[in-house]
Order: C-alpha cells, then structure tokens, then sequence
C-alpha cells in the first residue's frame, strides 16, 4: 500500500502574485512559501525545497506556479500527482482569460474549495495515485525508446549519401528513394506499436478504474 502524504496548503499564482490559496491554513509557513516562490525560476520546472520540518513543492508552467506544501519529506508521487491536478483544472477554468489579469488572491472563493478536494482526494487516494504515476513511467520509457530506434533507423538510411562520387550518386539516387520509402513505413509501423504499447501498458496498470475528480 502506498504512504499517505499529509498536504496541507496549497496556492496558485501568476509569476509572484498569488491568485488562489487555501484560506483556512494559516500559520508561518505560508509566508515561507510564499518566500520560495520569489525565487523561484521563471522557466518552466519541478522544485522542491525543505525548511521548518515541511516539504514545500512547486511545480512552475507557463508563467504559472502551483504550489503545495505537506508535513513530510515523504509522498512525493501524491504531491506532484496534486499539483498536477491542479494545473490542470486550473487551466481548464481560467487558461488564456481570467487567470491572465486576476489579482491577487481574486480566485479564492472561486477556486479555493477546489483547492481543498484535489487535495483531499489525493490524500485519501495513494494507491491510485501510485498505479498513475507507474504508468506515467512506463509510457515514457517506451515513447524514449520508440523514439531512440527511429533515429538509429534514419541514421542508417541516411549513412550510405556521404563520401560518393557523382557516379555513384546517380547510381544510389534509386536506392535512396526506395530507402526512404521504406524508411516511412518503418516509421509507421514503429508509430503503431508505440500505440499499442501505450494502450497495453494503460489498461494493465489502471485495471479499468476510474481517476475520479
């Protein structure tokens, strides 16, 4: 069985302004939090820092910073599984509108409740989050190496165009094009069992169940 994480405050901003936020966890760390999160990089990215006993998360995407703060240094599938979530269900409230010019803690009752379930059924869902997060890991691998084995296929397609003379060219003119013609269906066929692979490798994993909200 997976641990559980105990999350206890989360927040969402634009850069360093704090649009949404659990309103109803007050203490120091939220000024903590919101310490990291003035220094946090502007590029897209995954940190995590530790101060005061507390696990403090961000998780930072198109000028966006999801952040979620637990008890412990464990659990950090369900916390990353939870800013995922959010990010998600955020963009899909607010992406490319409202979230672009709120101001500051503007969303809260708006999506401070939201806030409050995903974490909630984070906490009171490891074993689902667990099995996602394995997928997820399993799905990359083999997307990375799908991918590894059609560049090995067109760098040997194209190996034999270097060094030939202009004899040679005309000759290998025919075979090149028969060569990518069968590069193409290489590629199709790789692409096919990326799919199934993928498919495969969800329905073993999930079992049929649902993510739920």
């Amino acid at each position: 069985m997976a641990q559980k994480s105990s999350l206890i405050y989360s927040f969402v901003a634009r850069g360093t302004v704090i649009l949404v936020e659990l309103t109803d966890f007050k203490s120091h760390l939220t000024s903590i939090a919101a310490h990291y999160l003035q220094k946090l990089p502007s590029s897209d990215n995954k940190l995590t820092y530790i101060c005061d006993g507390h696990t403090f998360s961000y998780l930072v995407e198109n000028g966006f910073t999801y952040c979620v703060v637990a008890v412990d240094s464990d659990g950090w599938q369900i916390r990353m599984a939870f800013l995922e979530r959010v990010k998600e269900d955020f963009n899909k409230r607010y992406g490319g509108g409202k979230a672009a010019t709120a101001q500051a803690n503007s969303l809260n009752k708006e999506f401070g409740s939201i806030l409050k379930e995903h974490m909630q059924y984070c906490m009171d869902h490891p074993d689902e989050i667990s099995k996602l997060a394995k997928m997820n890991a399993q799905q990359s691998e083999v997307k990375d190496a799908m991918i590894k084995a059609i560049n090995e296929i067109l760098s040997r397609g194209t190996a034999c165009t270097f060094g030939c003379s202009s004899e040679q060219e005309v000759f290998m003119r025919p075979r090149r094009r028969k060569m990518r013609f069968q590069d193409m269906e290489m590629k199709v066929i790789v692409l096919a069992i990326i799919i199934a692979l993928i498919l495969i490798i969800t329905l073993s994993v999930c079992g049929g169940f649902n993510s739920g909200k």
